[in-house]
């Protein structure tokens, strides 16, 4: 139902699965033909809803292409006997890559950097950055995406400290702890009820003066407003947006939180790599063999 990898596609039909490419259609669509299938694939376009589900009589397995699962009503589906697969270790590195550009480019404001010159500018005094080396990284979400980051920040000479309850490791830190120590806070957690205005506006005021913010976990995990208060008054220095609770962002206060000098923003890219994309259609391929044939 939504864009994958050509070699994907070739490899099921060679599975002997009869497969359909229907990557732009609609919901009134999909619910017109969802009875004719077995199995589905869907990236993050595709909302997989109860609705759905129940018109979805034949189907066997729902794979995601990518890690997140919010919008699949995956404890329907499964009570509807439906398999509900994803691919969480093909985007693993994309997402810890794009993080710690991200933290890059805020550091020393490339992005302000490059559109200044593009316009007829020469501002080297006013662009005094800052180095990652010896700051702290602050990671809320220590599984795999989060792990990396970790591994690729040490290799730069950071400190890394991590927030996960679900995790026992040495990087642990309670979350009011890595609050208070961070240089930069980078999320990696899913989108739960428990994570939603994860990073409101109390956990703002324990942060520290001038930090950096990387947000390429879930939209609704930061609390925009909060953000744009955060970032206007000058508590939270700049920051790095991939996602949104809004897809794209259109209400007025995303608009106004985009626009701050001291924010980048970018489209949800974070698995948005060659690589990366080729390794969820090879995840695709192992789940629809194990689950179709």
């Amino acid at each position: 139902c939504d864009p994958v990898a050509p070699s994907a596609v070739t490899a099921l039909k060679e599975l002997g699965i009869e497969v359909d490419v229907r990557d732009d259609i609609t919901p009134d669509e999909l619910a017109e033909v969802i009875s004719d299938y077995e199995g589905m694939v869907v990236r993050s376009r595709t909302k997989v809803r109860a609705a759905l589900i129940d018109k979805a009589t034949r189907m066997k397995v729902i794979i995601r292409g990518g890690v997140g699962l919010d919008n699949i009503d995956v404890a329907y589906a499964e009570g509807k006997g439906i398999k509900v697969c994803n691919t969480p270790k093909a985007s693993t590195n994309a997402v810890a890559e794009l993080a710690l550009g991200l933290m890059f480019a805020l550091a020393r404001r490339t992005p302000y950097a490059d559109h200044s010159m593009k316009a007829g500018r020469w501002e080297k005094k006013a662009l005094k950055g800052a180095e990652l080396a010896d700051k702290t990284l602050g990671i809320i979400g220590y599984g795999r995406i989060g792990r990396e980051l970790g591994r690729k920040a040490r290799a730069l000479g950071m400190r890394v400290i991590a927030y996960d309850p679900y995790i026992t490791h040495e990087d642990i830190v309670p979350l009011d702890e890595l609050l208070k120590q961070a240089d930069y806070i980078s999320l990696h957690v899913p989108a739960t009820p428990e994570t939603l205005n994860m990073l409101d506006a109390a956990a703002f005021a324990k942060m520290k003066e001038g930090v950096y913010l990387v947000q390429a976990a879930r939209g609704g995990v930061v609390n925009e407003q909060a953000l744009y208060e955060a970032l206007t008054s000058g508590k939270v220095a700049g920051a790095a947006l991939d996602v949104y609770t809004e897809e794209p962002p259109k209400s007025t206060l995303l608009q106004k939180l985009i626009a701050l000098p001291q924010v980048i923003a970018t489209p949800h890219i974070g698995a948005a790599t060659k690589e990366a994309q080729q390794r969820i259609g090879d995840e695709i391929v192992a789940l629809a063999k194990t689950y179709l044939t």
